[in-house]
């Protein structure tokens, strides 16, 4: 199921093959201007690796408010959330980006995630008028990124889904406003039949969009802190760890697996650790693969997930770590030195932000200096 987009000219593949024998683009040849294309321009960027479920039947929106993190039940056709599948623990199983269209709900999450997500969502089914199916072989996901995609999906012909998760339906699936990434810019997936993916990109691309690598839009979704499953995550990873707590988990309702762990956390108001933006001095070729260990001095204090290339920030990374760490800290990834963003300061005093901005100046200076 490799896509069709990978014979475009200067396609490089994501390194290390397919995921769940699906590939995609990293780079069209140059990761840097593509980026650049995505914050100043229009980019369409191929996300068919994703998979997809669809959920037809009359009850559900109540049976998905009852089993994940949202407030679904009153979920509106022509709009959409995000959600969680938490354990009975509260940590983190799937990530779910929803629309809700003429009588279908859809789920597209991370990748190699939909058998499981669909299996378990068959163990939950019981008597009610739900069908769950992994349609990952017949949809697929593109995302439209950047200031100038409104004219271009004019241009094109296609409806502009309004603020928020607001969803439109097209002649052949439906395209979704997204949450912004990088420093606001904005974004549209668009869910189409994979037989027309091919097709669809070829009419954006004649209305004036470019062809931009998963490389590129990874590095604007780490500069606006927008966690992956598994790559950002951990099997500890509980909700009010990460931005989801805000975007896909609504704490005024309860009765879901999970929701006492959330609550509890939350209402102390201390989660175990938090989520965070390193800069790294990136003297190393080699990003450091996610997983690796976060220290101070010797003392093992988080953990990395996504690592990019940014073509203003320079290396940064999203990560995990522990709430004792202070702002200033200085902290090693993999040999490089690492500071956190002052953006990511919990309420903090302004010196103790200023401190962070001369971490960070450290670290970029240090790189500079080499």
């Amino acid at each position: 199921m490799t896509s069709p987009l990978l014979s475009r000219p200067g396609a490089v593949a994501v390194e290390g093959g397919t995921v769940a024998g699906r590939s995609i683009a990293a780079h069209y040849g140059d990761p840097l201007r593509e980026q650049r294309l995505l914050a100043e321009g229009a980019g369409l960027v191929d996300r068919s690796d994703r998979d997809v479920v669809a959920i037809p039947g009359a009850d559900r929106l109540s049976w998905l408010h009852s089993i994940t993190s949202q407030h679904l039940d009153r979920l509106g056709d022509g709009s959409g959330s995000e959600a969680l599948v938490l354990s009975p623990n509260g940590h983190v199983e799937h990530h779910l980006v929803v629309a809700d269209l003429g009588g279908t709900t859809w789920a597209d999450v991370e990748a190699g995630t939909g058998a499981a997500l669909q299996a378990f969502l068959e163990r939950m089914r019981f008597m009610l008028r739900v069908e769950p199916a992994l349609v990952t072989a017949t949809w697929a996901v593109l995302s439209l990124v950047g200031p100038t995609g409104a004219a271009v999906l004019a241009a094109a012909g296609l409806p502009e889904p309004e603020t928020g998760y607001a969803v439109r339906a097209l002649d052949a699936g439906f395209a979704r406003r997204m949450p912004p990434i990088g420093d606001g810019t904005p974004v549209v997936d668009l869910v189409v039949p994979r037989a027309d993916l091919d097709a669809v990109a070829a009419r954006l691309e004649a209305a004036g969009a470019q062809l931009a690598g998963v490389q590129a839009f990874d590095a604007l979704r780490v500069q606006a802190r927008r966690p992956r499953l598994g790559v950002d995550t951990d099997h500890r990873t509980i909700p009010n760890e990460l931005p989801w707590l805000r975007t896909a988990v609504h704490l005024d309702k309860g009765c879901y697996r999970g929701q006492e762990t959330v609550a509890r956390v939350h209402n102390l108001g201390r989660p175990p650790r938090r989520l965070v933006l390193l800069h790294l001095d990136g003297v190393s070729e080699v990003l450091a693969e996610p997983g690796t260990p976060v220290l101070s001095g010797t003392r093992e204090v988080g953990r990395v997930g996504s690592v990019v290339r940014h073509h203003e920030l320079g290396v940064v990374a999203l990560a995990l770590v522990k709430q004792s760490v202070a702002m200033d800290a200085a902290l090693t990834v993999a040999g490089s030195t690492a500071a956190i963003d002052p953006d990511d300061a919990p309420a903090a005093a302004d010196d103790t932000v200023s401190a962070a901005r001369e971490r960070v100046r450290a670290v970029r200076s240090a790189t500079i200096g080499r």
